[in-house]
């Protein structure tokens, strides 16, 4: 990755933790970031070196596969940091697509991926920074929340009640966390995934462009995100209900020790009162913003 001002600059002290859910998956080769354009939702032709995006893979009918950071290391080599999916079975799928390209698509098990809540020493938005060594940071917060996210061979520590932090934060601001049952199974405009800018409606072709684009041109999205939060346990695939019936679907779950949080992909008219989950009382939360790239 080539230098620029943000990077080799001091690493800031903070107390890392591991993010044992997130594995890097590694395209290289000649063909690399043709492949990764062809295949993914957003436009990774728009990156520059040390650059990355939110991005996803969709089956044809435009369903969201899977959800990651898109990083361009080089001319040759892309980086998907996938947070939910199994790494090995996610590459296995793509490597089917292949064909005659020269590209090689393996999960990089040697890199370790941490995290705190502390501001970025040498990444900025978009911009990956480099630390120590092949050490690499990402900007994941936002002004008012900084936190950065390490990908490198640093020991860190397990830590449950940060994880459950970290993915509550990543819920507040609209990343929607695919368990294995809500794989494949919504559109980037019900996961509202414009307010993370990780699609592209006007590159070229991939799998699901089309219903993506006619959804987006002709103004056919009817369900978005929306956020609610309890007091209770939670689970994804509950459905919220109000008054007058179903109103959506609980996509993304997370508890941080104090409430339960949830995505829910619901009307972009919903109701707003006596909202529950089963027997459960649960209240809207807004949305927040600042993790678009």
């Amino acid at each position: 990755m080539p230098d620029n001002p943000q990077s080799h600059l001091p690493d800031p002290a903070g107390p890392l933790f591991a993010l044992p859910d997130c594995h890097v998956v590694a395209l290289r080769g000649r063909d690399a970031l043709a492949f990764a354009q062809a295949q993914f939702m957003n436009d990774v032709d728009a990156l520059a070196d040390g650059q990355w995006q939110w991005s996803g893979w969709l089956t044809p009918k435009g369903r969201v596969v899977a959800l990651f950071a898109l990083l361009r290391v080089d001319p040759q080599t892309a980086w998907l940091l996938l947070a939910d999916a199994d790494p090995e079975a996610f590459a296995e799928a793509l490597r089917r697509f292949v064909f005659r390209s020269k590209i090689e698509i393996e999960t990089l098990e040697g890199k370790a991926v941490y995290a705190d809540f502390s501001a970025p020493s040498a990444a900025h938005g978009a911009h990956v920074g480099r630390l120590d060594g092949d050490e690499l940071e990402f900007d994941m917060g936002t002004p008012v929340a900084p936190r950065r996210m390490c990908v490198g061979g640093r020991p860190a520590e397990e830590s449950p009640a940060q994880v459950a932090r970290w993915r509550q934060h990543d819920m507040q601001h609209g990343l929607p966390r695919l368990e294995a049952g809500q794989s494949g199974h919504w559109t980037p405009q019900q996961l509202s995934l414009e307010r993370l800018r990780a699609f592209s409606v006007k590159k070229g072709c991939y799998p699901g462009q089309e219903i993506v684009a006619r959804t987006h041109f002709l103004g056919k999205a009817k369900r978005g995100l929306m956020r609610i939060e309890a007091a209770q346990p939670l689970a994804s695939g509950q459905e919220l209900q109000s008054e007058g019936g179903t109103v959506g679907t609980l996509v993304s779950v997370g508890h941080d020790g104090a409430q339960w949080s949830a995505l829910v992909v619901a009307p972009l008219d919903h109701p707003h009162d006596a909202l529950r989950v089963e027997d459960v009382e649960v209240r809207e939360a807004p949305l927040l913003d600042g993790l678009a790239r």
